[in-house]
Parts: C-alpha cells; sequence; structure tokens
C-alpha cells in the first residue's frame, strides 16, 4: 500500500509538473488535462492539494470557455477548501455563463462577505437580477444561426467588406485551415481566415480559406478593413515553446485580387503586452485595438491610435465607461459613428455581452448601453458586422455549444420608420406632377416636398410630432392636412389624400342631398359640407360662387326656382360654420348648365367620353339605363372660385 500511494503522489506531482509548464506558456487546454490528472491521482486525505489543484483547473478551463467543466472544478475547490476567497467569484462567473444566475447570485454574495467593495462582483450580482427579466423579455432584434458558415469547429468575429457588402471575412478554426497541429491553447488547429462570396443572384457561397501570406501556420484571425477596403488589419498570435509569446496586429495592402504579405504594426514598443482585435473608425483616422498593457482599467482594455498613411500616432485609452476592470474587446463601428464592443465588466447576461456606445458630443464622453436579449446570451457574445447603413449583419456567439465554441450568426434590428405617404392629384380628375406639399412640424421641421410623376410622395417623420401638410399647385386651392405621429416602437406610414380644387373649373360637392322636391338639406349633407368650410378657411383670399342644378324634368321655372333655394340652403350652412357671407354667391341654374364630362369621369362610365354635354336631346339618345345615370350627374351642387383677393388689400 505504501509503494502504491508513493507511486500515486510521484504521477500528481509529474502531472502537476507539466500542468504548470503549459499554464507558464499559456497553453491552457494542456494544461487543464494534466491539472485534470493530477487532481485526481491526489489522495483524497490531501484535501489542501486536492483543493489548490482543482482551483488551477477550473482558471485553465476558464480561460478556454468551458464554463460547465470550468465550474466542476471550483466547486470542487470549494468542498476541499480552498483558501482564496477568489473561487466563489470565478465559479459565480462560470455558473452566470452556464445560465444558472441563482447559484451565481448565492456566490457573488459569498464572495462580497470576504471583500464587500469588489466592484466586479457587485456587478455580477447586478447581472444576476436584470439577465433573467431581459432574458424573459427579449428586444426587437432578431437573431438565427447561419448554417452556410457554421463549422463543427469555432467560427467568429465576421466582417464585411466590397463595396456591395458582399464579401464575409471571419475566423476560423475549421478543418480547412492550413495548419496541421492541435493548438494548446484551445484545443483545435490554429485559426486562420476565411472568406466567403456572394454570388450573381446575390447567395452567400461556400467559405474559402485565403490564398495569401496573411494565413500562417500561427494564429490569424479578427481582422478589419479600413474604408477604401485597401488595408486590412488582423492578429496574429504567434507560438513558441520556450517561452510566452504575445498576440500582435499586422497588416496587408491589397494587391490586385490578393493580400500582400503582411507587416508588423509598430504601435508600441512594448513587447510584453498583447494588441488584438483592430477596428479602423468610419473616417479611416483611428485604429482602435484591445491591450493589456500598463495604463489600462481592467484585464483588456479597449486603445486607439492615430493612423498617418504606414505610420502610427500617440496612443489613448478610450476610458471609462467604455473600459471597465474587466475585459473590453472586439470592437467594431457602424458607418455613423456608433461604436460597438464586448464586454464581461459591465452588468449582462453572462461571459461577453454585447454594447453599444455613442459619443456625446455636447458632454464629450462615450455613454453605453447593453443590447440585452436576444443579441447577449449567458455565453460570450461578440464581434459585430454590419450590412453598410443597415442595422443588420452577423455576430459570433457560443450559445448553445456545450465546448464553448463560437458560431457565426446573423442579426438585424427591425427599424421602426413613421413615413407619411401621400398622392396630390386634382379633385374629380388625376395626378398632379407639379404639385409641392408644405410640411411643417412641431419640431422645428420645415420642408418643400416635390411629388412624384405619379402625383405621390413618401416623407420619413420622426415619433412623437405634430405635422401639418399643405398640397398646392398653380390654379389650384390650397388642402390640409393634419398628422400626430405615434411614439409606439412599431413602424407606421401615414396616408393621406391631397384632392386639390380647381379654380378654372366647377368643383363639385359629393354627397349633398336634400329632401325630396325640397330646398332642405339632410344630415348626409353634413360631412361634405364641413369639408368645405375647412378648405374654404385654408383659403381665405377665396370667394365662390355656389350653384345647384336639376335635371330636366319639371318646368324651367320649376326647377330654377328650386336650385337658386338649395344653393342657398348651402350658403346659409356655411355662413352658420363661420364663412363670411361676403365670400359666398348662391346661384340656382335649374337645367341651363348641363354637365360637361372630364376625362377621368368619362373613363370610369365607359359610355360617356371627356367633353360630352349632357342635354336633354343628348340623354334621350341614349339607353334607358344610361339616361338615369346621365340625370343624376346633372342633378349636382358645385362650386367654382370667382376671385382670389379677398381681404388683400384691406
Amino acid at each position: 500500500m505504501l509503494l502504491l500511494l508513493t507511486m500515486v503522489g510521484c504521477g500528481a506531482d509529474k502531472a502537476l509538473r507539466k500542468a504548470e509548464q503549459s499554464e507558464a506558456l499559456g497553453e491552457y487546454f494542456e494544461a487543464a488535462k494534466y491539472y485534470k490528472k493530477a487532481y485526481s491521482k491526489t489522495p483524497i486525505k490531501q484535501r489542501s492539494k486536492r483543493g489548490e489543484r482543482a482551483f488551477k483547473m477550473g482558471e485553465c478551463y476558464r480561460q478556454i470557455n468551458f464554463a460547465a467543466k470550468a465550474s466542476g472544478a471550483y466547486k470542487n475547490a470549494v468542498r476541499y477548501r480552498y483558501a482564496d476567497s477568489i473561487v466563489f467569484l470565478h465559479l459565480a462567473d462560470m455558473q452566470r455563463m452556464s445560465g444558472d444566475y441563482k447559484g451565481a447570485a448565492k456566490n457573488y454574495e459569498t464572495y462580497l462577505s470576504y471583500r464587500p467593495d469588489d466592484s466586479k462582483a457587485k456587478d455580477g450580482l447586478k447581472s444576476c437580477e436584470v439577465a433573467p427579466v431581459w432574458k424573459k423579455n427579449p428586444n426587437r432584434y432578431i437573431v438565427k444561426k447561419f448554417p452556410l458558415f457554421t463549422s463543427r469547429r469555432a467560427d467568429y468575429s465576421p466582417v464585411y467588406a466590397g463595396e456591395d457588402f458582399d464579401q464575409l471575412y471571419f475566423t476560423s478554426t475549421r478543418e480547412d485551415a492550413k495548419g496541421e497541429d492541435l493548438s494548446g491553447i484551445t484545443g483545435m488547429k490554429a485559426p486562420d481566415i476565411f472568406v466567403s462570396r456572394k454570388n450573381e443572384e446575390g447567395k452567400w457561397q461556400r467559405p474559402e480559406v485565403i490564398e495569401s501570406d496573411v494565413n500562417s501556420e500561427f494564429e490569424d484571425g479578427a481582422c478589419a478593413f479600413t474604408p477604401d477596403g485597401k488595408t486590412m488589419y488582423f492578429t496574429r498570435c504567434q507560438m513558441d515553446y520556450e517561452y510566452p509569446r504575445y498576440a500582435e496586429i499586422f497588416s496587408s495592402a491589397r494587391t490586385d485580387a490578393s493580400w500582400a504579405t503582411p507587416q508588423k504594426c509598430e504601435i508600441v514598443k512594448d513587447t510584453l503586452s498583447s494588441l488584438a482585435h483592430p477596428a479602423v473608425s468610419p473616417d479611416g483616422e483611428w485604429l482602435y485595438f484591445v491591450s493589456d498593457m500598463p495604463g489600462g482599467l481592467g484585464g483588456t482594455d479597449i486603445w486607439r491610435v492615430r493612423l498617418s498613411g504606414t505610420e502610427f500616432g500617440g496612443i489613448e485609452n478610450l476610458g471609462a465607461p467604455i473600459n471597465s476592470v474587466g475585459d473590453e474587446m472586439f470592437p467594431t463601428f457602424r458607418p455613423n459613428g456608433e461604436l460597438y464592443f464586448s464586454s464581461n465588466g459591465h452588468p449582462g447576461m453572462g461571459g461577453l455581452d454585447l454594447f453599444k456606445a455613442t459619443w456625446d458630443e455636447e458632454k464629450e464622453q462615450w455613454s453605453i448601453v447593453n443590447l440585452q436579449a436576444p443579441m447577449n446570451s449567458q455565453s460570450d457574445d461578440f464581434g459585430m458586422t454590419f450590412e453598410g447603413v443597415y442595422n443588420r449583419g452577423f455576430f459570433s456567439s457560443s450559445r448553445g455549444d456545450a465546448r464553448g465554441w463560437d458560431h457565426i450568426f446573423t442579426f438585424e434590428l427591425p427599424e421602426v420608420t413613421k413615413t407619411i405617404t401621400g398622392w396630390v392629384y386634382e379633385k374629380e380628375g388625376y395626378e398632379l406632377p407639379d404639385a409641392v406639399v408644405h410640411l411643417v412640424g412641431n419640431d422645428g421641421t420645415n420642408k418643400k416636398i416635390s411629388v412624384k410623376s405619379d402625383g405621390s410622395f413618401t416623407e420619413r417623420v420622426e415619433p412623437s410630432v405634430n405635422y401639418i401638410l399643405l398640397g398646392s399647385c398653380k390654379g389650384f386651392l390650397n388642402y390640409k392636412q393634419e398628422v400626430q405621429v405615434d411614439s409606439t416602437n412599431e413602424s407606421r406610414d401615414y396616408v393621406l389624400q391631397f384632392p386639390l380644387s380647381s379654380m378654372t373649373h366647377p368643383v363639385l360637392l359629393e354627397n349633398i342631398f336634400y329632401e325630396f322636391d325640397k330646398a332642405t338639406l339632410t344630415e348626409e349633407s353634413a360631412t361634405s359640407l364641413d369639408s368645405l368650410i375647412v378648405l374654404l378657411n385654408d383659403n381665405p383670399n377665396v370667394t365662390i360662387e355656389l350653384s345647384s342644378h336639376c335635371d330636366y324634368k319639371g318646368s324651367d321655372a320649376y326647377n330654377e326656382h328650386l336650385s337658386q333655394r338649395r344653393a342657398e340652403s348651402v350658403v346659409n350652412y356655411l355662413i352658420k360654420g363661420g364663412i363670411s357671407a361676403e365670400r359666398l354667391v348662391a346661384k340656382g341654374y335649374g337645367e341651363k348648365n348641363p354637365k360637361k364630362l372630364r376625362k377621368k369621369l368619362a373613363n370610369q362610365l365607359g359610355f360617356l367620353k371627356e367633353g360630352d354635354l349632357l342635354t336633354e336631346e343628348f340623354i334621350l339618345a341614349l339607353p334607358e339605363e344610361q339616361q338615369e345615370i346621365c340625370n343624376a350627374l346633372n342633378r349636382r351642387t358645385e362650386f367654382k372660385v370667382l376671385r382670389t383677393t379677398y381681404g388683400l388689400y384691406e
């Protein structure tokens, strides 16, 4: 038994030495295997050693995102009473990445009982409160896995390229990657940069590894492009079995259809810090990157350096609130200047969460917001890229993968748009392509909109704003519409009609009805007459003649008398509605002014043509059914503009 115990102890020590050597080189995948072996070969009675080795195993699993295995290792460290309270913080972090928010909250609280001022633990505890709420109430983002870019290994950090955004570069450890050896850091092949292109039908094609010196036997990935697409920046992690090597940023120039031999970017003289995850600002003046160099706020921070040709200017740390005591990584931009990045140092849902940062010109500082669910999950979410100005594109996430490997997803935030679509046309006629619409809002908006050839227009408007629109065209009365735009998160198009009344032709007043054989207006006439009151108020310098017409049935004297009284009834209604009597003239024509057909009405009826005059002789020559239609057209109430200078010179 003594011999057996001695052999077991020697096996544990040997595995421990290998684990420590691998860990010192940053080969966490290999180190985790040896720590696991050392732990399993350590006798149970040696509780202190088992606790220490379980903790170190958990640390290695944590470094390579094996959250479930890391949680198990940390739990064993706690069980064997590992001496450092940091185990509770790391266990809580891994539980949060596994979606166990209750368990994580309990261990954050335990850790805070030892170190009550630790801001990272406080943020973690807050995350356990907000994450379930965000998960239960997702926002409007639509997230889907993209099968074509999904392999059996890790795929991450997508980025659009090409003038038409018809190329997508991303990093992958799939079998097609150049290297042959498995990384001691991740247990996978060294990653390479791949590209997929759209075909003539706009469909993405199978990704292919870039055939250039950009990819090497080392780890290459997380690339970015200058706005003109002529320069690529990317991360390279060279490996050395003798001592640790740090991530570096390289650049490659575009030459014809290929990428030239990469050159190392001499950004800093510090050789003991990593520089990774490059991103170029939309104006092409700054290179943003991630580094753990001295002077940061936490583990890795986002920095930037000014670009000047092939030279680099002064280095700046973005500072708070973007950088934190945790890790900030994978910066990227939208063309509008919004900065997106990932962090595990701010309250979030799990590992790395996606954040949006906007620059406040007045306060001269950044403001950040968590993108919440479904963009963020309990796992790592990072590496967004946008399809030009649209709020859609690709990103990477380890969600749904028990091994913690990353895959590429699509995202889209359906844009909430409020628009006004209108048509300007002649009342009783067709579109008016020469019309304009004046748009005035209570937010200070004042625009003049020219309509299209079909008389239509579409204008984007802002939520919670009240607008007045005035349609106008030479030879026509103005027509006003009002819109109160809502403030909901749903897109809406407000559809408006602008029927302009001619100043040169009589204009029909539709749906004006009188009691049989009387001049008394019916209730159904109110809607049309009220609209006329509004029109006259919107055109205060206009005077009009109100005319009433009859068909040929009955005597001329009777029809003239009845039509005069009916015209006067309309005028009286308008006067009661606030229109000055000086602007109104009542005229009864009886059957003297038969209707003359205009083009639109003639086209609608089919049996008449433009210019037909509906006299008694013309009507009697028609079939009986058509006669009644024509008689109904003659029985009408109209108005015509007499002058447009009323009150101008008073």
